[in-house]
């Protein structure tokens, strides 16, 4: 079963290991733990619903607990520390697009809020509940599950929008297909919540982000249905598919997605390659993704998160002969990791990799063969457990990505490690912050720093710190001139910086399309755009 206060199943535990804790009491301090609030403690502070009885809509406190909140730090702290404030009214889970029609059509006709739910695994607050007179209904998509049509010729398939990320892939794989998409929530995410928050996947380098990946499908909003047909390409004015990408619920509940996929890649593989430091590092990969050879994934970690990496990885006798290898290839303290991957026809995918590895070898790379690739991609989506295994410690876990232009990685780097240290500062704490490149393109590369502090012991001050951390880090992005986001979305937690984005133009032009198609405002309300005068 899904764990309701943290990540994943609870059946899997990533316990830190010795050598783990003793490196974070080090850098931090002794983590005391808190006592958490249990699931019963948690439902047996939620209110009657105000929503009338509907054959569609479950009102039951634990199912309405399990919908109230995502995976952001602030979602967990709530859970935590038992103070869930606002929860859903109401659960419906339709099993059709009709069934999604009827729903928003009782919705607009009581005056209720409704909230889109997929895999419940937002990290930027998009389920959060705000607390107000209007009743609020959240509307999970996991019964619109099934692959409705495979296009062999086109290489499409259409899915309801509610499908998992393993179940789509294990239903693609059966007709031999893969869509190639593999967020780290990959395992709890879904469809349609990639397509709403604009989703990057690990190997997007090769298959492309969500937005090259969707190619059309329905969105029921509450002014009618907007069908969007597929099309290889097309001049005709605006693209619908853009609208619809990144609007998280506020335009409406996409049902149905058309996505373009590939054949399964007859050959796989992963490969690791050490530097002596970041600037040699970033040359060589800056080099490889404008070299335009076919990789799949290349993942930069910066000095702190290689040593980090690999004083988790346990297995210390190993790790110290690898380190004693490198070191006397030249490749020491300051050694940053580079993860390379390639996927396709086993001929040309390895003609890439001897490519690529030629290309780094220039740049001073050391290659130490595919065995830590294939542990990478044996536990691609158990790190994330982390987060589980550090809180029972005395430590949090959270992170924030950006993306920028090649002149300003280095920079945007510093700077977010820098706003962690001195956010932290200000509550007598220190902070553990790594760093590595997720995503890489000719123009630049997605920035993604991971913050490691410790837990206080009220959920005020978890919340102070927290916030101090995501201010700090917000205006370090807006200075460094990085886009707010670029994988996570926006939801509540990063609108106060979309104006630096958007401008006073943009942000008008986005109000004016979701009053198209939501003119009650009952859709997501304060994601996204904050309402003026409402909820922020």
């Amino acid at each position: 079963m899904q764990r309701w206060n943290g990540w994943g199943d609870e059946s899997i535990v990533y316990a830190l290991n010795e050598d783990a804790l003793a490196f974070l009491r080090e850098r931090l301090g002794p983590g005391s733990g808190i006592a958490d609030a249990s699931f019963d403690d948690a439902c047996a502070q939620v209110p009657a619903s105000r929503l009338a009885p509907h054959p569609l809509i479950d009102t039951r406190p634990a199912t309405r607990v399990r919908h109230a909140l995502g995976q952001s730090l602030p979602d967990w702290f709530k859970l935590r520390h038992g103070r869930i404030g606002a929860v859903p009214d109401g659960v419906a889970f339709p099993d059709s697009a009709l069934q999604v029609r009827q729903l928003l059509a009782y919705a607009r006709q009581a005056c209720v809020t409704v909230i889109p739910h997929g895999g419940g695994t937002s990290v930027a607050g998009h389920l959060t509940v705000a607390a107000g007179p209007r009743p609020v209904l959240s509307i999970s998509l996991v019964r619109l599950c099934a692959l409705g049509h495979l296009d062999r010729e086109a290489q499409l398939a259409t899915f309801g929008a509610g499908v998992y990320g393993p179940d789509l892939e294990a239903q693609l794989r059966a007709q031999g297909y893969t869509l190639g998409h593999y967020p780290q929530s990959f395992e709890y995410s879904t469809l349609g919540g990639w397509i709403a928050t604009r989703s990057s996947g690990q190997q997007s380098l090769r298959y492309g982000r969500i937005e090259q990946l969707f190619a059309g499908g329905e969105v029921e909003t509450p002014s009618g249905t907007l069908s969007i047909p597929t099309f290889p390409a097309s001049a005709a004015g605006i693209d619908l598919r853009e609208m619809v990408l990144g609007s998280e619920g506020r335009l409406g509940i996409v049902t149905q997605a058309t996505v373009r996929v590939s054949p399964l890649p007859p050959y796989e593989a992963f490969h690791a390659v050490f530097f002596a430091d970041w600037g040699q590092a970033q040359a060589a990969v800056r080099t490889l993704a404008q070299s335009r050879l076919s990789l799949c994934m290349l993942r930069l970690s910066n000095a702190v998160e290689t040593q980090t990496m690999l004083t988790l990885a346990g297995h210390k006798k190993l790790v110290g002969l690898l380190e004693r290898y490198l070191s006397l290839r030249g490749c020491g303290e300051g050694k940053c990791m580079l993860m390379l991957g390639v996927s396709g026809d086993e001929k040309p995918a390895r003609a890439a990799l001897r490519g690529a590895l030629a290309l780094a070898r220039r740049h001073g790379g050391v290659h130490v063969g595919r065995h830590m690739g294939d542990k990478w991609k044996q536990g691609r989506f158990r790190n994330v457990y982390l987060r589980n295994g550090a809180w029972e410690h005395g430590y949090v876990i959270d992170t924030v990505e950006t993306a920028v232009d090649w002149p300003r990685v280095a920079p945007m780097m510093a700077a977010l490690e820098q706003a962690g240290a001195r956010a932290l500062a200000q509550h007598g704490e220190q902070v553990h912050a790594y760093t590595h490149l997720s995503h890489v393109y000719a123009q630049g590369a997605s920035v993604y720093t991971t913050y490691v502090y410790r837990l206080a012991s009220t959920y005020e001050d978890n919340m102070a710190r927290w916030r101090s951390l995501k201010d700090a880090a917000g205006a370090a992005i807006v200075a460094n001139g990085g886009t707010i986001s670029h994988q996570h979305g926006v939801g509540t937690d990063h609108a106060p910086w979309l104006m630096a984005e958007k401008g006073e133009l943009g942000i008008a032009a986005m109000r004016a399309l979701l009053r198209q198609f939501d003119p009650q405002a009952m859709m997501n309300p304060g994601k996204l755009l904050p309402e003026a005068g409402g909820p922020s």
